[in-house]
């Protein structure tokens, strides 16, 4: 793989300014050019940087990682390119300003690099047309799906005449250093993802005219209840712009006249007056949802499409919803409501009808595997399921079924496909076949689902190798080379009895049989923490020696995961939230994905950590007063590398930038470990005693004073600073891990046994927020 060691982004919009801050987080330098502003000529980057760190969702890891984006305008800086590795252009959609901003740089660019197209839309043989044979060779487009830092797709497309030497260099760095799913796809209008997305969006519109749904009805049933993230249909459109949505749609329409779908594309008659109007979403401060008032005044209001006024949001229900939501597989789920004979039934089949026969259409025009139109979708646009593994999932013959039964026409590779007998569309892996295999359309037969080196998934490992051990809660997997994995899979992935012991028996098997243990899970969090409602239900109960057995128990396990006679690497992801948090600390080594939000934040319900969290932040930072402030506002890293400057994570903790890559890492990580393995030595601890305990408490009323804090998190600091202090001993003194560990333990009994910590806890199971009481 040849060397990036710099790069330049060609444009300082949202985009631009987003793909060098994503550099930036893989530590990679970036040169970010813009046009010269006046009077300051690289205000434009400037504020690129600024927006890029300041917008929500942030652009960068950490701020400081700022530093490594150096701002520069495209008159005074394109000389500065002949130090750039790869030149990356995203500005406008527009065919002469690239090609005129790419003669520019043709004449300065350092020989060999690598130079790509962020367009979504325009040909790259237009592009690139008319420029040199060694340029052609170098040039490639390179579409990210903003915001890169979050979303995981890339497309790769290859220009007409595109070295593949290089295809296989950008596609590496891309996967490794930047994190990216890469998708190869051809040069046709807006590719993959953005093509089956425009489709899918206009056709959800369509059917709400149809089908007369409002905006909320039709947001509540193409959600997460289908698998599609939270922002669903007009929420995303909310998200991206409906000025943007409406230029990429109206530019495909134009540019695939033979599609017989393309009217899908473009935006309705009431979409076309909110653009007029300016209201193009959450940018002007209203779109399909408008919010109004502050604070206990605030309110959501929706567009009523009819009028174009907007009204109060109402909660939507539908019978058959109420009836399917509560199924927690997502195949069966969508199954359940496809066959229920209601408007929300009829509506999610007109929409996911249409979506699968015009995916299956795509092929072999977009794409000529489904395998990479349900990459693009999982990634791009954040589907649990592509479009394709979706079909599978609500079967894949009883939908073919219906469209025949509607006398609706299929796509004739559906057809032959069915004529040939196959009964689904994906062949999971088995004992006797150890991968996933498609159908393969061209040559009419199932074909293995090509390795991936370093990306490994423990589902499909169950299902060829089964499982060595499991409970409700938690599994044991063997998952090679004499690794053994401790899989979580409980609701949020909640700790109990059952994730518990099986730690606990994933230590003892390790010990007889493996020669490493990992603690990671393909859930939608690593954990959540401990089981909330348990703990409730003993506390009301008065169930107190039960309780503290539980905490205890919980305790000794994580001293036990410490002092493990085999390595123990942890793979975080997602939320790490407290006695997840507290698992992570206790290992040996972490393997953490960038996207990591980990922190002890029992505080939120009015409790402390009590499996040991006070204890090793003790142990790691030695700053009773920065521990204080850490738990004491229940603060979340906001990645692994600021897990990294909390003190949550270590700096000899990995990070892996590919979530897909998580688990393989932590599985090299742990094998590393092995050679030179020998478990750590019990522990002394320093603590500080009164003095200290004196400055957290003073702490505590200053942010009482300042109102940050109520009087009963006052309550539960002073225990938080009994515990960090030592317990109030009179001097600076070493003391053991059971000792903090037993402090830990009576602060959390004491606090459980509070009605207003109970309130906490009820509050946080009934409403998912926190409660200042």
């Amino acid at each position: 793989m040849r060397p990036i060691h710099r790069v330049a982004v060609l444009g300082a919009g949202t985009m631009g300014s987003r793909i060098a801050a994503h550099f930036a987080n893989a530590g990679i330098p970036a040169l970010l050019l813009d046009v010269p502003g006046q009077p300051k000529r690289n205000a434009p980057a400037q504020q690129g940087i600024q927006n890029a760190l300041k917008q929500r969702p942030g652009g960068f890891f950490t701020d400081d990682k700022t530093t490594l984006v150096e701002p520069g305008n495209f008159e005074d800086d394109l000389a500065k390119l002949d130090g750039c590795d790869w030149i990356i252009e995203a500005v406008i959609e527009n065919l002469e300003t690239k090609r005129a901003l790419w003669q520019k740089v043709d004449a300065l660019r350092k020989p060999g690099a690598i130079l790509s197209t962020n367009t979504s839309g325009i040909p790259l043989a237009k592009i690139c047309q008319g420029f040199s044979a060694d340029f052609r060779t170098h040039f490639l487009g390179t579409h990210f799906f903003n915001p890169p830092r979050y979303l995981h797709l890339m497309e790769l497309i290859p220009g007409p005449e595109t070295d593949a030497g290089i295809l296989v260099d950008v596609e590496r760095f891309a996967d490794r250093r930047l994190g990216k799913g890469v998708v190869r796809t051809k040069d046709t209008p807006n590719f993959i993802a953005n093509r089956i997305g425009s489709f899918l969006g206009g056709t959800v519109g369509k059917a709400m005219l149809e089908e007369d749904f409002s905006v909320e009805e039709v947001d509540a049933l193409t959600g997460s209840l289908i698998g599609v993230p939270n922002s669903a249909s007009f929420r995303l459109l909310d998200l991206v712009g409906l000025d943007v949505w409406g230029f990429v749609g109206t530019n495909l329409y134009e540019l695939v006249p033979n599609d017989p779908w393309r009217d899908r594309f473009l935006p309705l008659d009431f979409q076309k007056k909110m653009i007029e109007r300016k209201w193009l979403g959450d940018k002007t401060g209203q779109g399909f949802y408008k919010k109004t008032g502050k604070g206990d005044a605030r309110e959501i209001l929706v567009l009523d499409w009819k009028t174009l006024e907007y009204q109060p949001l109402k909660k939507p229900r539908f019978p058959s919803v109420e009836a399917a939501r509560n199924i927690e597989n997502l195949g069966e789920r969508v199954h359940t409501l496809l066959h229920s004979d209601d408007r929300a039934g009829r509506f999610l089949w007109k929409v996911l009808s249409d979506y699968f026969v015009y995916c299956a259409q795509m092929i072999p025009e977009i794409s000529d595997r489904m395998v990479e139109i349900d990459r693009a979708m999982r990634w791009g646009y954040g589907h649990k399921l592509g479009p394709f593994e979706l079909w599978d999932a609500v079967g894949f013959l009883a939908v073919v079924s219906r469209l025949e039964t509607q006398h609706r026409a299929l796509p004739a590779n559906i057809k032959e496909a069915v004529a040939q007998g196959i009964t689904e569309l994906y062949h999971p892996p088995d004992q006797q076949r150890g991968v996933t295999e498609y159908f393969d359309f061209r040559s009419k037969g199932y074909l293995p689902i090509e390795p991936r080196p370093g990306i490994f998934t423990l589902r499909d490992r169950k299902l060829s190798h089964g499982v060595v051990l499991e409970n409700a809660g938690a599994s044991l997997i063997d998952v090679g080379d004499g690794v053994l994995c401790v899989e979580f899979h409980s609701k949020l992935n909640t700790l109990g009895e059952d994730a518990i012991g099986m730690l606990q028996a994933g230590m003892e098997e390790t010990d007889r049989n493996f020669d490493a243990m990992i603690i990671a899970n393909e859930g939608e969090t690593f954990s959540a923490g401990a089981n909330l409602m348990l703990v409730l239900l003993m506390a009301q109960e008065g169930e107190w020696d039960d309780l503290n057995l539980a905490v205890q128990r919980f305790q000794q396990m994580n001293l036990a995961l410490k002092y493990a006679a085999k390595p123990v690497v942890a793979a975080p992801f997602s939320r790490a939230l407290g006695g997840g948090c507290e698992i992570v600390l206790h290992c040996t080594r972490a393997q953490a994905s960038a996207e990591t939000y980990i922190g002890l934040v029992e505080v939120a319900v009015g409790l402390i950590p009590a499996g040991g969290g006070c204890k090793e932040l003790l142990a790691r930072l030695k700053d009773p007063l920065r521990i204080f402030d850490l738990i004491g506002f229940a603060k979340v890293s906001t990645s692994a590398e600021d897990a990294r400057k909390l003190g949550l994570l270590h700096r000899s903790d990995a990070i892996s930038m590919n979530p897909e890559r998580l688990i393989g890492d932590a599985k090299a990580l742990a094998l590393s470990l092995v050679p030179n393995y020998s478990h750590a030595a019990p522990a002394s601890i320093a603590v500080q005693g009164e003095s200290a305990y004196a400055m957290m408490k003073l702490g505590a009323w200053s942010a009482r004073q300042g109102n940050f804090i109520t009087d009963y998190e006052v309550i539960i600091a002073e225990k938080l600073a009994h515990i960090l202090s030592g317990g109030r001993l009179s001097g600076a003194q070493t003391v053991t891990e059971q000792y903090l560990l037993d402090l830990e333990r009576e602060a959390f009994l004491s606090l459980c046994g509070n009605p207003k910590t109970q309130e906490r806890m009820q509050y946080m199971l009934k409403t998912g927020k926190a409660l200042r009481n």
